[in-house]
């Protein structure tokens, strides 16, 4: 076989319409795809000798086939896999964070907080897949409904500054009547640092002196967390 004639096999044209992933969508729905698939047809093209699904088996390949790690990568990162340029990874990254933003649409009902692990249901689409350290605060009524969640501050791999008067101006500021305290390790580590429990002690102790309550706080994994409440050290 000529390389002219290897090349078009591999063009999705010349599939059955029934394995191109476009039509097998239309036919079969969209949790027949697979991962690489549903990204084939996200970037629409290939390169000369690679399918569009080819491309997308290299990217799932270059991840260890797990969607969270994909949704981890930036422009950048996905531009130095063979056959995606600039726009394609725009169109990428776009399509995982509108998947994210699913999760943000407000409830008509207000949330109750009742245990750690409803926080951490609530903060999943804040720092779900996040690569750097990100501080937030959950204010909440007297019923524990959830008022607010705001992120307090930004910081790298491994820390985030965090200026406790900014907390209570900003429980103050939104009238709130407890405070939830969440970090994440982006490493996975759920286990506290010694910054991480003095700066719980400092902002437990402001909170009582304001009466404004600290009711927990949270480190977050995106495979897991650990709650100073549970762990009886607030």
């Amino acid at each position: 076989m000529s390389k002219k004639n290897d090349h078009s096999t591999r063009k999705i044209r010349s599939w059955f319409e029934e394995d191109r992933p476009r039509e097998k969508l239309l036919l079969k729905g969209r949790a027949a795809l697979s991962d690489a698939e549903l990204i084939a047809i996200l970037i629409g093209s290939g390169t000369v000798d690679l399918s569009a699904v080819d491309v997308g088996k290299q990217i799932m390949n270059s991840v260890g086939n797990n969607i969270n790690e994909l949704a981890k990568l930036g422009v950048t990162d996905l531009t130095k896999i063979r056959g995606i340029g600039e726009a394609k990874a725009i169109t990428i990254v776009a399509a995982l964070e509108l998947g994210r933003r699913r999760n943000d649409i407000t409830k008509s009902q207000k949330r109750k907080i009742t245990a750690p692990a409803d926080v951490y249901e609530e903060m999943k689409q804040y720092l779900l897949d996040k690569a750097h350290e990100e501080f937030w605060i959950m204010l909440l009524n007297r019923a524990n409904d959830v008022t607010r969640t705001i992120q307090v501050s930004v910081g790298g791999v491994s820390g985030t500054v965090v200026d406790v008067k900014v907390i209570f101006k900003l429980a103050i500021d939104h009238l709130a009547s407890s405070v939830i305290l969440v970090h994440n390790h982006p490493s996975g580590q759920l286990q506290p640092s010694h910054a991480d429990r003095q700066l719980t002690m400092q902002v437990k102790e402001a909170g009582r002196l304001l009466d404004i309550p600290i009711l927990d706080h949270m480190i977050f994994t995106d495979n897991g967390f650990y709650s100073f409440l549970d762990s009886g050290e607030i």
